[in-house]
């Protein structure tokens, strides 16, 4: 049995009950690019994947413990670390170690040390932390929903409640608002520097299903003559807020709280903002919301969508077409729609002019849409 160096090495071979392919061997095994006939099989991706949930967890153990930040203070060591997390040094050695094996933690001797993603991301002193995302992203309304996957599966979408996620429990989002928003401000930031490059927003922004109200805000902090809208049920608008007082935009700010569906937003809108809110919903219902925004935007005034629109083969790229198993799993009729399946629904809904962007930096693409 050969267990290699990689950072990807782990228990598989014990459980697969056979020897790990190494270097250039392992590599051919893996190459997606490669025809299929010069691919050996292998079951590594298959035993990977089957043992990812003791990757969740000790990520999970990890950010609890806040064992990232006590490495990155200086605490290196196994007997040092437990002493400061209040944890049995068996037990630190063993997380440490496998964090190591994953690629999140660098180990020299007996010492351990962030890795740069580990530093910027996870030690609780960066300004780019993102380990209070875990919260929501570990929420059992969200992972509970794979425990049943076959059978929505077989029903089109989830089987856990009527509406999943995007039904009247507004406890997701409150979370959702409270977790995500520092994970968001720097594609709201990227987006609002590519509208302010077509020129400046001087009239009314409407947010919809503003959430942490993080595009709104940005759009606002780009655009010192705009006034924002923002709107979402009342406890979850309570988030937005907040964050639009800690910009210092409440001033330039309106709170709509109730449905997006059944409450008037006002009209006359200069630039309305649909952010990661489609994906949500069946495709009746986009048209329906559509429909309205159309109806609420100004004569000169545009729409941007913004969220996970795969390729038209819905594969690729990876991280935007695996969204629509979470879609599944987590919602009755939502889905990663690709960019022809969003401009079709924005052309029923009245759209007819619609500019597709990629925004360099960002892992969403954007479609601007004008009557």
């Amino acid at each position: 049995m050969n267990f290699c160096g990689s950072a990807r090495s782990n228990l598989l071979p014990a459980f697969a009950g056979g020897a790990r392919i190494c270097g250039s061997e392992r590599s051919r095994e893996r190459d997606p690019t490669l025809p299929e006939t010069q691919r050996q099989p292998s079951p590594e991706l298959i035993f990977e994947t089957l043992n990812a949930y003791q990757r969740t967890a000790a990520l999970k153990a990890a950010i609890e413990l806040d064992l990232f930040t006590a490495i990155g203070e200086g605490a290196t060591e196994a007997e040092s670390l437990g002493k400061r997390l209040g944890a049995a040094e068996r037990g630190v050695r063993i997380l440490c170690d496998f964090l190591v094996v994953i690629g999140l933690l660098a180990k020299n001797g007996d010492r351990y040390a962030l890795t740069q993603d580990a530093a910027v991301f996870l030690d609780r002193r960066s300004p780019k932390y993102v380990g209070s995302s875990m919260t929501f992203r570990l929420m059992p309304q969200i992972v509970k929903p794979f425990d049943n996957l076959a059978e929505a599966v077989k029903h089109g979408g989830t089987v856990i409640s009527e509406g999943g996620i995007a039904g009247t429990d507004d406890s997701v989002w409150i979370e959702f608002a409270r977790s995500m928003g520092t994970l968001q401000s720097m594609p709201a930031e990227t987006l609002a520097r590519f509208l302010r490059g077509a020129g400046e927003v001087k009239g009314k922004v409407l947010d919809v299903a503003a959430g942490h109200g993080k595009f709104g805000i940005a759009v606002a902090l780009a655009n010192p003559g705009a006034q924002v809208h923002f709107l979402d049920w009342p406890n979850v608008l309570s988030v937005a807020r907040e964050n639009a007082r800690a910009a210092g935009v409440e001033s330039r700010s309106q709170f709509h709280a109730g449905d997006a569906f059944e409450i008037d937003p006002g009209s006359g809108y200069d630039l309305i903002l649909v952010a990661n809110f489609l994906q949500l919903l069946d495709p009746v219902r986009i048209r329906a919301l559509l429909t309205k925004m159309f109806g609420a935007l100004g004569e000169n005034g545009k729409m941007v969508t913004l969220g996970f629109m795969p390729d038209e083969n819905r594969v690729t790229p990876p991280e935007m077409a695996a969204f629509a198993i979470v879609m599944l799993a987590t919602t009755a009729g939502g889905d990663a729609y690709t960019v022809g399946d969003t401009e079709r629904m924005l052309r029923a809904s009245g759209f007819t002019r619609n500019e597709f962007h990629a925004i360099p930096g960002s892992p969403m693409r954007v479609i601007v849409s004008q009557k």
